[in-house]
């Protein structure tokens, strides 16, 4: 099949960074130099050609702003993105989808399946979806990027250019999970032609599995939470408590350890504690409630600066579960863009590379966390904590993780020769 034209901008190539010393050793660099860029530009021209993206996604778009909206946002800049939704079931006659136009060049596709529809014949029902939708928007050959190896139930008589498994988490282990979840993965790992990992640790754990893995840790928007240091404005439910404030956003779930956070909140009544954030696939009555626990429920991506801008540490009080073995919180990195000193429990991908470099403190038990937060407090003031915390962040941007993305899949499409017709 032949593919359409592309849109948008080409795809940036890296640059060989060597210095040459000497005429033989700099023939050698030079022609290496013209190899890499040769390869580069053929990987480029290779990935340019791919119109259409389709991700399949366990994660909805509109419910927290994260590594997948700043990926598939970045990916649409330059090709028509479809982010495909798991399904809503509601009274409707037959199944249908809600096509939901989120930029110029990005949809997010939501199922919609009936009630009286079994749950043996989903599958199917959305199989004949994803159909309707190929024809409909004439995609043709896409990459098929998955969230979620379940999606392969009903995509895997899909004709592609490329696939890739974006593994942003252990999901097997988190509660609720598929029974038939690990032996999906399985067959995802044998269809992937590349695949990502959302940590180190997670990388580790599954490197094996495939032959072309690579490690890419979620990213920071440092301008986006750098806001919180301009001393934006706060809201309304927060401008009123008192000081000191220790902040949590993100989803509160099985994750969340409730044992330490009564703990801290008992042994420091005089600090109030501020969770921003949904709760999910647990029962809001385990969590404490104490005077100084405040609860203020889901909020904006646009809005967190603000929230963070009126904290005077951040925390991430985790518990060690199957559900947190393998994660590598996004929040790190995003708390630290905006100025904040940081506590979190002894989470493998925050102790590795935040808290060896000096600029995360690690607890596990309420005194020693207490203890931490005083200490995270004076690095808060501490100009020489800020510029080792500025100088890693320097190295951290969603736009540099998505071109090294983009490499990985034009080397793919390259290596796997999918596309020979434009060799």
């Amino acid at each position: 099949m032949r593919l359409a034209q592309v849109e948008g901008n080409q795809l940036m190539a890296n640059k060989d960074g060597h210095m040459a010393v000497g005429d033989a050793k700099a023939d050698s660099v030079n022609s290496h130099r013209r190899n890499s860029s040769a390869d580069s530009a053929r990987s480029r021209s290779r990935i340019d050609k791919l119109r259409d993206l389709v991700c399949l996604s366990h994660l909805r778009w509109d419910f927290i702003y994260q590594r997948p909206q700043h990926l598939m946002s970045r990916f649409a800049r330059e090709r028509r993105v479809f982010f495909v939704e798991e399904p809503q079931v509601e009274a409707c006659e037959a199944p249908h989808w809600n096509l939901l136009r989120r930029g110029e060049r990005l949809w997010v596709a939501v199922p919609h399946l009936p009630e009286s529809l079994s749950r043996e014949n989903w599958d199917k029902a959305q199989s004949d979806l994803i159909d309707q939708l190929m024809v409909r928007e004439r995609i043709v050959l896409p990459a098929l990027w998955y969230y979620t190896p379940m999606a392969l139930a009903f995509t895997s008589h899909l004709d592609s250019a490329l696939v890739i498994y974006d593994c942003m988490d252990e999901l097997a282990n988190f509660e609720g999970a598929p029974p038939r979840l690990s032996q999906y993965e399985a067959r995802l790992f044998e269809r992937a032609d590349v695949v990502f990992t959302g940590g180190y640790s997670l990388y580790e754990a599954k490197r094996r599995s495939h032959s072309n893995i690579h490690p890419f840790p979620s990213s920071v928007d440092v301008a986006h939470f750098g806001e919180a240091r301009l001393h934006p404005p706060e809201p309304r439910d927060q401008a009123g408590l008192p000081r000191p404030r220790i902040g949590f956003f993100g989803v509160i779930d099985e994750r969340m350890d409730v044992e330490l956070l009564a703990g801290i909140a008992d042994a420091r009544p005089d600090w109030q504690f501020v969770l921003v954030g949904p709760t999910v696939k647990i029962d809001p009555e385990i969590l404490p409630r104490r005077n100084n626990l405040r609860y203020l429920g889901p909020r904006s991506y646009a809005d967190l600066p603000r929230y963070l801008a009126g904290w005077d540490v951040a925390m991430l009080p985790f518990a060690h579960n199957e559900s947190t073995r393998y994660i590598s919180p996004t929040k790190t990195p995003e708390y630290l863009a905006a100025g904040k000193p940081v506590v979190s429990t002894s989470i493998r991908d925050v102790v590795r590379p935040y808290e060896s470099l000096g600029l995360v403190r690690i607890a596990d038990n309420p005194e020693d966390f207490v203890r931490a937060i005083d200490r995270a407090r004076a690095d808060g003031r501490d100009g020489r904590w800020q510029q080792s915390v500025d100088r890693f962040l320097s190295q951290l941007s969603w736009d540099r993780t998505w071109r090294g993305m983009n490499d990985r899949m034009g080397k793919s499409l390259r290596d796997h020769r999918r596309l020979p017709e434009l060799a």
